[in-house]
């Protein structure tokens, strides 16, 4: 089959100058679908393609923006409150209870101030009374790793809305941000909330799967493709995946393993794929193949690995995914793209190196370094931004999947 755009590089050129059409097509198939008020999307570049690997509703990296990009974030904040509400003042951020990772507080700290940016008053609370249990108290004061103080309110619900326990702080909230991915289900009534909660909490890992993620993926990038005329294979990894697996009792392994050579007899040679557990999260639960023995024969500690993450989440799915092998270095370290993307537009990113790592290694790992990649200034026809402009397109893409995803999983 011929393609009008069947190479790397002329798929870059054709997302350089055709940017306002592509958004346009995002944007119209977007507007009929409900879609995750943030998202950060890892984004890997071959000497082939460019392709999503992980999609995240939850991101805790907003630290690692540039200032500039910060400022584009809160305008399309913005964009989204007053969708709800024109003038939308009072917004709660509803966080992860691990308070004692201080890289995530400063993550915390700059996710506030944006939102702050977006002209909105912003309080921190949480129902989660184990975060409040070492603290002996129901206002948690805590430091960040670069010294900014956080405050997070012990909170109940009353009569459909969230409420303080601290007499005279009132919440009134109009509109809630979940930066919680609930990988074990927070003990909320979610039916009973009247406040809009961003995004939906039926969508938290305890519910979410990659594997789901990336069929719908596949999808969106095949109608895409097909729409401009893109041989669709430049802009997506070729994926399987197996369930009812467990790794403690090595219970499916030999289905995984005969599933991960499948997947490499379609692939060049040299090449590896990720077995990633379809629920995992925060880097966790991912192994780097090149073979299927090398999943029969996994010894203890891989296995363990591979069983339980965030919160003891029990892993029983996994996605077999090609492996992406990065041609992108920052100081001469193998490095990977992330976008975040605020009310579905790409608003910022980062560079994750790991110069312990190689090109066709998990970079979300021990050793990486992040390094800001601005996105706010870039247009159709700006060439010395081609590159982040495709990477911009791919996100779009991933967070049009997960906004498929999300209807899905809400119906």
């Amino acid at each position: 089959m011929s393609f009008k755009v069947n190479t790397k590089a002329e798929l870059e050129q054709f997302f350089c100058h055709n940017l306002n059409a592509i958004n346009e097509w995002i944007d119209k198939a977007q507007a009929a679908l409900p879609q995750p008020l943030t998202s950060s999307v890892d984004v890997r570049e071959s000497k082939t393609k460019f392709a999503p690997v992980d999609h995240n509703m939850y991101p805790a990296g907003f630290n690692n923006l540039c200032s500039k990009d910060l400022l584009f974030c809160a305008d399309h904040f913005r964009e989204r409150f007053d969708q709800i509400k024109p003038n939308l003042n009072r917004v709660g951020i509803l966080p992860e209870s691990h308070t004692k990772n201080k890289y995530y507080l400063d993550h915390l700290y700059k996710l506030k101030s944006t939102i702050e940016m977006s002209d909105a008053n912003v309080i921190f609370f949480s129902p989660d009374s184990n975060l409040f249990v070492e603290i002996g108290g129901d206002v948690a004061v805590l430091e960040s790793f670069s010294g900014h103080k956080i405050e997070i309110h012990r909170a109940q619900v009353q009569d459909g809305q969230f409420i303080s326990y601290t007499p005279g702080v009132k919440f009134d909230f109009e509109a809630v941000v979940l930066n919680n991915d609930q990988s074990v289900p927070l003990e909320v009534d979610w039916k009973s909330i009247k406040t809009p909660v961003l995004p939906s909490p039926y969508v938290g890992w305890f519910k979410r799967q990659k594997i789901h993620h990336f069929k719908h993926y596949r999808e969106t990038a095949n109608a895409f493709a097909n729409h401009f005329g893109i041989n669709p294979d430049l802009i997506q990894a070729h994926f399987s995946y197996v369930e009812n697996i467990d790794f403690n009792t090595k219970e499916g392994l030999d289905e995984l393993g005969n599933e991960v050579d499948k997947l490499l007899a379609t692939l060049p040679a040299g090449s590896s794929v990720f077995a990633k557990a379809s629920q995992g999260t925060y880097g966790m639960g991912i192994s780097v193949v090149s073979s299927g023995e090398e999943i029969r024969s996994m010894n203890r500690k891989g296995r363990n690995k591979m069983d339980v993450g965030k919160n003891n989440l029990k892993f029983t799915s996994v996605l077999i995914q090609e492996g992406v092998e990065t041609v992108v270095k920052y100081d001469d370290a193998p490095a990977e793209v992330t976008i975040y993307l605020v009310n579905g537009k790409s608003s910022g990113g980062f560079m994750r190196t790991n110069p312990l790592k190689g090109t066709q290694a998990n970079l979300n790992s021990q050793g990486m370094i992040y390094q800001k990649l601005c996105l706010s200034d870039v247009k159709q026809d700006c060439d010395h931004k081609i590159k982040e402009a495709v990477y911009s397109v791919i996100a779009r893409l991933s967070t049009l999947a997960a906004s498929y995803e999300m209807k899905e999983l809400m119906e």
